[in-house]
């Protein structure tokens, strides 16, 4: 499925074409990227009283200030309460290299992830995400669906054949499920 517009308008889309491609699949996990808790939070209410286990993974404290952390601490107790794992750890993508990229403007991190970002931001923060929570041993490596999106919200959705971030090229994006066509 595409969506005219990326965007936040499209989670709970996203969000049903995710639990209806688990359920189809008998895929066990559902990998959702999250920022504030708002996508963590919906997706949480979704698959309430299913068998899918929600793994949602937060932005790193201090992304956009130092020693901050976006995610809403009453949406990471409510998610919680409703079964679903809320990890906050390093961004694969982001980390050592954003920090390399303002000494010397370009690290292999940018090129990995602005050569996924080809196939949409969404989509490069889904593969990112799922080897985030592969590295905290919340999934195995297996075949996942995650959610993320362009911004706020969830508009792409995909299955991806879990690893870990040492074995980063391991992670195989199975299906595109749902995404914008204007990324």
């Amino acid at each position: 499925m595409y969506f005219e517009r990326a965007g936040a308008q499209n989670t709970e889309e996203s969000l049903r074409i995710a639990l209806e491609g688990a359920k189809e699949r008998g895929i066990r996990y559902i990998v959702v990227a999250s920022t504030k808790g708002d996508t963590g939070l919906q997706a949480a209410k979704l698959l309430q009283g299913t068998r899918i286990t929600l793994v949602v993974v937060t932005h790193n404290t201090s992304f956009s200030q130092e020693g901050k952390q976006e995610f809403d601490e009453a949406a990471r107790a409510q998610i919680e309460k409703l079964g679903g794992r809320v990890y906050t750890g390093t961004m694969v993508l982001r980390n050592l290299g954003t920090a390399i990229r303002s000494l010397q403007s370009y690290s292999q991190q940018d090129l990995v992830a602005n050569t996924l970002r080809m196939l949409g931001q969404g989509m490069k923060v889904c593969v990112e995400i799922v080897a985030m929570a592969a590295d905290a041993g919340l999934i195995p490596c297996e075949d996942v669906i995650a959610v993320a999106g362009t911004g706020r919200g969830g508009d792409t959705v995909a299955i991806i054949r879990a690893n870990s971030s040492n074995n980063f090229f391991q992670i195989k994006v199975r299906e595109t499920l749902a995404k914008p066509r204007d990324f």
